[in-house]
């Protein structure tokens, strides 16, 4: 399994950046980013630090591991400055907090991660096929979530994506060790979200990709 998508206390999870590596190596990992939630408030202290913990970690670990993060509830106008923002401090994936259903996100959100060139867009509720067209266009991937809630939607994303030929990943947005799905449980919430067994395949594959695997 590899998990793009990982929350820690740096933000709202429970757990230490080490706890969290140690879990998922002990469930059989291959791979995961650290992607902690972050704002203008919190930006250059969050990324920094689950950075050097990654590098301390990874250097020993059977896992690999890399510090991300997902910019979240920003103002759209903010959103392109902030990822460039995350960029200079190395974050190695930036994730933008879409316009889920089962959060008051301003509209807006979405178009602007993609046009700022986000590696991914998570959970993107009811993401309209134009801005899923722009996604392909600028090669930003598509969240299929693990997260209750966030997957409420995630039919609707799968659908848009592929009719657009827009590129999906698989995320848990694990906050807590409960959430932590092992490839089985990501592969059924996959189909029930309409993926066919060669479009799970796939994004797994980039998931690979992406993480250096």
């Amino acid at each position: 399994m590899i998990d793009l998508h990982t929350h820690t206390l740096f933000s709202d999870g429970v757990l230490l950046p080490a706890e969290l590596i140690r879990r998922c190596e002990a469930k059989g990992f291959r791979g995961l980013v650290i992607t902690d939630h972050v704002d203008y408030s919190n930006i250059d202290f969050v990324i920094p630090n689950v950075l050097n913990a990654c590098k301390e970690i990874a250097s020993v670990a059977k896992i690999k591991v890399h510090g991300g993060v997902e910019l979240t509830h920003l103002r759209p106008e903010h959103i392109k400055s902030m990822v460039k923002r995350a960029r200079e401090l190395g974050a190695f994936l930036v994730l933008v907090h879409g316009e889920t259903i089962t959060e008051p996100v301003l509209p807006g959100t979405n178009r602007a991660a993609i046009e700022a060139g986000a590696d991914i867009l998570v959970h993107p509720g009811l993401i309209t096929e134009s801005d899923a067209k722009l996604a392909k266009a600028n090669g930003v991937r598509l969240e299929v979530s693990g997260r209750k809630g966030h997957a409420y939607a995630n039919g609707h994303v799968v659908k848009t994506a592929k009719k657009v030929g827009a590129k999906l990943v698989f995320g848990s947005d694990s906050h807590t060790p409960d959430d932590l799905l092992d490839r089985n449980r990501a592969e059924c919430i996959a189909r029930g979200a309409g993926l066919e067994e060669k479009d799970i395949q796939e994004i797994f594959k980039e998931a690979e990709s992406l993480i250096g695997l």
